[in-house]
């Protein structure tokens, strides 16, 4: 017997349905050498901090460290393979605003999951569609806070 198909689609998730104080955890991921060369390639950002070992180990952190919009790129991806966000997906209009910072470095070799926390929701002036700000943390293996901000969507509030 075929599955239904229609079954098979995550529930959708509205700005009614977020209530602030709630998170979400992500699977994980360890960052790898193929992906800080791969990044470097990618972006053309080739600073010694990234790809020189030897540069490296004379630096604070006494190793090569991943780019920050490296991290930011696998904490997008590791969000997307949340429950949350399979929920959210139809529901979602747009990004309208990331601050972010990096706390601590991370290594290749880290492992990382991403905690989401709905940090406030506001109404706008269409009846539609709501603000719902997500505070956002990478955290590595070892417990550390890599990278944390606050992102800004645009969610469409439940038919009436």
């Amino acid at each position: 017997m075929r599955p239904d198909m229609a079954s098979l689609h995550a529930e959708p998730c509205y700005f009614e349905d977020l209530g602030v104080g709630n998170t979400f955890d992500s699977p994980t991921r360890t960052v790898t050498e193929a992906d800080v060369v791969n990044f470097a390639c990618l972006s053309a950002d080739f600073n010694r901090l990234h790809v020189d070992a030897e540069f490296a180990k004379d630096s604070p952190y006494g190793q090569r460290i991943a780019h920050g919009l490296l991290v930011l790129a696998v904490m997008s991806g590791l969000v997307t393979r949340m429950q949350l966000n399979q929920h959210l997906e139809s529901s979602l209009m747009g990004l309208l605003d990331i601050q972010c910072r990096f706390p601590k470095p991370t290594f290749i070799g880290d492992t990382l999951r991403v905690r989401v926390e709905v940090a406030g929701k506001n109404e706008t002036s269409r009846p539609d569609r709501g603000v719902v700000e997500f505070r956002r943390q990478v955290i590595n293996q070892r417990g550390e806070v890599v990278v944390e901000g606050a992102w800004k969507l645009l969610v469409r509030r439940r038919p009436a």
